[in-house]
């Protein structure tokens, strides 16, 4: 076997030692030289193609071969003379492909037509040997059954066979028939990345129209034309015979999507789509680019927002329209999780997310998302990325992999925010929902701008009065004002999604205040009532009170939250008097010590993260508060601390 830059017959090759030869050329690569039986002596090395001939015998080229469109070239170059033999297995094998809308096809039979003129004009004998595949052969073709039927038809003409396939020519040489394989110098820049500029988002090509570009960052996207001329379809014709090219040589780039009028490519930064009849009227790419590659510190993210991302946050849908930097946020995400020493994988279908290299990118393997999911369980992720969640499979995937147990965010095409919900509405059992998605971040122009929390309780609706009414009710709110925007539960036969009205939500309120306020008014003296949603109060006391409401292991509170059928949270009444004091946090041994001014010795001090209360101590002889790690309010203390929201008062 002969691999070369150029072609070099068994003849020059002969004049050689059994080194690696790099010969210098524009087109072609050396890949290695093996299994030739040559003189040993010290020759040197062949480094002027010119002397590089395949002149005077017969070659039969495969179907990589002719796609790659390096016989038209060495036609051309006056590289190869002789007699050319054409398989009609090639033929039948791009015609195949052509049918089924993809480049390549179009591209072998394009080379096929050229190459037919050259020999004309190059006094090469063109020929057509074989037959037409049988339906078995092409189903076996992945096999390499058509590749076989090739290397019969040129070891049974003593041709040599052109191939740019590696195991075609392996398994050539192992049967004893000679090869020429070549390999094709890498592209390493296409026409469409010189019409990027810095802030282009897309390009937009299209036959028989003008070209046209988005430019702008998210929020701020304008649509211009870059030119006046006219694109034409052979124009468009080029560039995917470029992108089709560099699919074939480069590992950056892959298809994505190989259908009938379109192909979908992934290369480098550039999502590549080339449509044409009969999915689109006229031929047409479009090449889109991320702009920009943020971290989660470049959103204007709450304190708030950021501990439910460290510790509660597991089913998180970031939704938006298009455009509006959902992938930007997901990748984000990703890096974030990594960051945090977690195993982060994504599912992508096209694989466009921007990750670094210790985050694995996985598609739909043989074409469906829920065989991923398989392997998924088996690599054990913390958490992973499913961009974009679009047909009813994808989220049953979603869902099944999070009620796993695996942290997932997923990324939904949504005008508002609630339509996340929308879109698992009958796709999943309504009681699941919560299970499944405990956030929703919904982004628009590039930046947060609601997060909805979901919480499932049995209830009376919102606006209804009969307690026989009570039913699950899905209570979707804002997270940082915790207010209950949506209520979702089934009316009759059907799932309904209804807003709360401020003016309701008021009204309800009130009513629900006044019904807790009777029943714990008989037990504590002048309850502070504030109703959070529709299954949630605070109740605000006196702070020497609070032991007494909580009672001895929860037992009091817990009496108290069945006779209302709410949860109840236990708040000191604030104290406008108090004000808020340096301290110190650090760990020894198995406790954090937070740490004040001596001056605080046999002080009470009230600890408070954020607006929270979280409990109340007296400063000891060592001037600090200590607390137990392995407790809630110590896990509290260090979450407080890491987000700078630590609060400690006196008064």
């Amino acid at each position: 076997m002969y691999c070369i830059k150029n072609i070099q017959t068994r003849k020059a090759a002969s004049r050689n030692t059994n080194k690696m030869y790099l010969v210098k050329s524009e087109k072609y690569k050396v890949i290695n030289i093996t299994s030739i039986k040559i003189n040993k002596k010290n020759t040197k090395p062949i480094n002027d193609i010119s002397k590089i001939s395949v002149k005077g015998k017969k070659f039969v080229p495969d179907t990589s071969a002719i796609i790659n469109g390096v016989v038209s070239k060495l036609i051309t170059e006056k590289k190869l003379t002789g007699e050319l033999i054409i398989p009609e297995f090639v033929i039948a094998e791009l015609e195949n492909q052509a049918n089924r809308g993809r480049e390549i096809g179009f591209d072998g039979l394009d080379e096929l037509k050229n190459i037919r003129t050259i020999c004309k004009k190059h006094n090469v004998k063109l020929s057509k040997m074989g037959r037409k595949p049988t339906m078995e052969e092409i189903q076996l073709a992945k096999s390499g059954r058509i590749d076989a039927l090739i290397k019969d038809i040129a070891r049974d003409n003593k041709a040599t066979l052109i191939t740019a396939d590696i195991v075609q020519a392996k398994s050539a040489e192992a049967v004893g028939v000679d090869v020429v394989y070549f390999k094709r110098k890498d592209i390493t820049t296409l026409k469409i990345e010189k019409m990027f500029t810095p802030l282009t988002t897309s390009i937009h090509l299209k036959e028989g129209t003008t070209p046209k570009a988005k430019i702008g960052m998210p929020g701020q996207v304008k649509l211009i034309e870059t030119s006046k001329d006219i694109i034409t379809k052979d124009e468009l014709e080029d560039i995917s015979k470029e992108v089709m090219s560099i699919v074939r040589v480069s590992d950056d780039a892959m298809v994505e999507i190989g259908l009938r009028g379109a192909t979908v490519v992934q290369y480098g930064l550039y999502r590549i789509a080339i449509t044409r009849q009969p999915f689109s009227e006229r031929m047409e790419i479009t090449v889109v680019r991320p702009i920009a590659k943020v971290d989660i510190e470049s959103y204007k993210m709450s304190a708030k927002l950021k501990e439910r991302l460290d510790t509660r946050a597991e089913g998180v849908i970031i939704a938006g329209m298009p455009g509006g930097g959902k992938s930007t946020l997901a990748q984000a995400f990703a890096e974030y999780y990594k960051n945090k020493g977690k195993i982060v994988k994504t599912m992508e279908q096209p694989r466009d997310l921007q990750v670094g290299p210790d985050i694995t990118q996985y598609g739909a393997l043989g074409g469906d998302m829920s065989k991923t999911a398989d392997i998924m369980f088996l690599v054990r992720p913390d958490f992973t990325v499913y961009d974009e969640l679009r047909r009813t499979n994808d989220f049953k995937v979603f869902a099944d992999m999070r009620l796993a147990g695996v942290g997932m965010v997923g990324v939904v095409h949504a005008t508002e925010a609630i339509d996340a919900v929308h879109r698992f509405i009958t796709r999943i059992e309504l009681g699941l929902i919560p299970q499944v998605i405990d956030t929703i971040i919904f982004v628009k122009d590039g930046q947060i701008n609601c997060v909805y929390t979901l919480n499932l309780g049995v209830r009376v609706p919102t606006g209804m009065n009969e307690a026989d009414l009570a039913r699950p009710v899905i209570d979707v709110c804002d997270f940082e004002t915790g207010k209950l925007v949506y209520e979702i539960y089934t009316y009759g036969e059907q799932t309904v999604v209804i807003p709360v009205k401020e003016e309701e939500q008021s009204n309800v309120n009130k009513l629900a205040c006044e019904r807790v306020r009777e029943i714990l008014g008989k037990y504590i003296h002048n309850p502070v009532i504030e109703i959070v949603s529709g299954n949630r109060a605070i109740l605000r006391v006196a702070k020497d009170d609070i032991a007494s409401v909580i009672g001895k292991g929860g037992k009091t509170i817990s009496e108290f939250e069945k006779t209302i059928g709410m949860h109840i949270s236990v708040e000191p009444i604030l104290d406008t008097l108090k004000h808020e004091i340096n301290y110190k946090v650090s760990e020894t041994g198995g406790y954090v010590l937070i740490g004040v001014h001596k001056k605080h010795i046999s002080t009470n001090v009230d600890i408070y993260k954020g607006e929270e209360y979280l409990f109340s101590a007296t400063v000891g002889k060592k001037s600090s508060v200590k607390v137990k790690k392995k407790c809630e309010l110590g896990n509290k203390v260090l979450q407080a601390s890491a987000l700078n929201n630590l609060r400690v008062l006196v008064g």
